[in-house]
Parts: structure tokens; C-alpha cells; sequence
């Protein structure tokens, strides 16, 4: 059975929202993530998650956004990888997508992941997401974090956890620094 492993740019106050600055038109403090260099151990991790992963789920957020950027990036082995691995999308509203070897779930999150858990061996690596990552959250999907936390207070934006009805424990296994960064790795508690 495969883990559901969540990996996130995160600040000092737990926004996760636009990282890479794509969305600057409607969130003003987006791009944060490029002022910080993560160093060669902090690609190195990037990359050995994603050759871990045999398929990504992601938001339609997400999605398009990666949509757009990755399937010209086929010139080095961590693009040939994000397209040519299995993508699931989690939407109500999108049904043709147009990112080679993308699924659409639009039935119950909880059935539908607890499925693509059985279904693979490897990672199910989630990114981005902040409204599918806080539904696998409340719903207890979530078999791993990998949070690389940059050094920044934004102040407001998304935040990686919104409230829930109930506690979830993670146990630190892993953390260490990365360039200016720092790479914390929690899996969920027994």
C-alpha cells in the first residue's frame, strides 16, 4: 500500500500559498520561496521524493498551475518524471484535462484516496493543495509531511492547516537544514 506524503513550501507562519509567485496579480506577497536559496540538499531532497512517488494527486489549483508550467520541461530528469508520472486531480469542475496521464476524482475524497493508497506501492505525492491538503487532513489521509520551512513571516495568505474538529499527531522523524531553509519530515502517529 502506497503513503500519502503532503510536501509543502511553508513560512514561518504556516502560509503555504503561492511559493513561486504565480498569482502576484491576486496575492501581492507571492514568489516568497524564490528569495531563499534551499541549497544542493534541499533540490537533492526535492528530487528523491519525487523519484519515490509512482503518481501525484493534486487540487485543480495546483493543477493548473502545474499544468501550465511542466509539460515544456522535459529537458532534465525531474521534469521528464512530474510528466510522466500518473497525475490525479481532485475537481468538481474540471472534466477534459489536458496534462498527459491525468486522472479527474470528483467523488468522495476519502473513498477515492483510501483506493489510490491500495492501487500503488510508492509515494502519492501531494503538493501545493492547500484546500485538498486540508480535507486529507481532517479526514486522516495523510501518511507523511515533508515541510521545507523558509525563513519569513508573510503575515497572512493560506495556511497550510485550517481548523478541524479534531487532533492529529505527527512524530518528527526527520529534520535538517537546507541551504536557508529547513526540511522537517513527520508521519502521522499510531
Amino acid at each position: 500500500m502506497g503513503k500519502l506524503v503532503v510536501t509543502e513550501f511553508v513560512t514561518l507562519d504556516g502560509v503555504m500559498q503561492d511559493p513561486g509567485g504565480a498569482e502576484k496579480d491576486t496575492f501581492p506577497r507571492g514568489g516568497w520561496a524564490f528569495q531563499f536559496d534551499r541549497g544542493a540538499d534541499g533540490d537533492r531532497f526535492k528530487f528523491d521524493e519525487l523519484i519515490a512517488a509512482d503518481a501525484q494527486l493534486l487540487g485543480r489549483v495546483t493543477y493548473e498551475g502545474f499544468a501550465k508550467a511542466w509539460p515544456t520541461m522535459n529537458d532534465n530528469p525531474f521534469g521528464e518524471k512530474m510528466n510522466s508520472m500518473p497525475k490525479y486531480v481532485v475537481s468538481s469542475t474540471l472534466s477534459d484535462p489536458s496534462w498527459t496521464n491525468t486522472t479527474v476524482l470528483s467523488g468522495d475524497l476519502a473513498a477515492e484516496v483510501t483506493e489510490l493508497k491500495g492501487r500503488y506501492e510508492g509515494d502519492i505525492l501531494v503538493a501545493g493543495s492547500a484546500q485538498l491538503v486540508q480535507g486529507l487532513v481532517a479526514n486522516d489521509l495523510v501518511d507523511e509531511l515533508h515541510l521545507m520551512v523558509f525563513p519569513v513571516v508573510l503575515g497572512g495568505g493560506k495556511k497550510l492547516f485550517a481548523d478541524t474538529d479534531a487532533t492529529r499527531a505527527f512524530e518528527l522523524v526527520e529534520t535538517r537544514p537546507a541551504g536557508a531553509t529547513v526540511i522537517s519530515v513527520l508521519r502521522r502517529s499510531a
